[in-house]
């Protein structure tokens, strides 16, 4: 890999600023001073050190953000802020993007990545991902007999379209609201509301807490984001057998 392209996956500017700091001479290769901006390094064997800090070589980054209400899950908008303006402090913000969606008003785990093989792997239906949800809705909900749906899902008549199985686990009712856990595989639009509301009951508040094996940090405040460890990384592989 040229030594300016490898500075730049690693968010130390464009093009142009890190063949700057090359030809500034600040920039070591194996202890040896580099001018050129076409040399040529192995990220995998070769140190690289700016000014005597040495570069870490990262292949892809991964984020888990605990995204909070009234941000869009999407790179750009032009009418609300994007949960990648909370990563604006990032170098490498620019090679990032979110994996899958959360509605504006829904808070939770998500994962921002720039691995576009992991993202796309989460995101097909076709492996099934659980994504699991604390949900709070209006009203009792001991009357419902949630089992039935593990096995068959649910006809939603406005949509014309019958949910994949999903699993509830209801941890609080009262006459007021509910606060429950439901787990589901697809990501349809509003899938989640729509499920609740073919069942008379409003959701209040949605929260994502899972997604796969990844379980959302309990010491993530609402809009604070830590990248994932080495393990979590390769729990999230596995899962979609990467």
């Amino acid at each position: 890999m040229r030594l300016d392209k490898f500075l730049v996956n690693q968010g130390f500017g464009s093009r142009k600023e890190v063949q700057k700091l090359i030809k500034a001479g600040i920039v070591y290769v194996n202890d040896v001073p580099v001018k050129d901006p076409s040399f040529h390094i192995d990220p995998n064997t070769d140190v690289v050190e700016i000014e005597g800090q040495e570069v870490e070589y990262k292949e892809n980054y991964y984020f888990m953000l605990n995204k909070p209400k009234g941000y869009i899950t999407a790179t750009y908008d032009e009418n609300y802020p994007t949960v990648m303006d909370l990563f604006s402090a990032e170098p490498i913000v620019n090679k990032l993007f979110p994996i899958g969606r959360l509605d504006i008003d829904t808070e939770g785990l998500l994962i921002i990545t720039s691995d576009g093989v992991l993202a796309h792997r989460l995101s097909h239906p076709k492996w099934n991902v659980e994504k699991e949800y604390f949900v709070i809705v209006e009203g009792d909900v001991s009357d419902i007999d949630f089992s039935k749906y593990e096995k068959e899902g649910i006809y939603l008549k406005k949509d014309k379209y019958k949910t994949k199985p999903f699993k509830v686990n209801v941890l609080k009712t009262s006459f007021e609201e509910s606060e429950l856990l439901i787990t589901i595989t697809e990501g349809k639009y509003h899938i989640i509301k729509k499920i609740m509301y073919a069942l008379d009951h409003e959701v209040k508040y949605l929260k994502r807490v899972r997604i796969g094996p990844l379980t959302l940090d309990e010491d993530l405040d609402v809009g604070e984001y830590r990248e994932l460890t080495e393990e979590e990384i390769e729990l999230l592989k596995r899962y979609v057998r990467m």
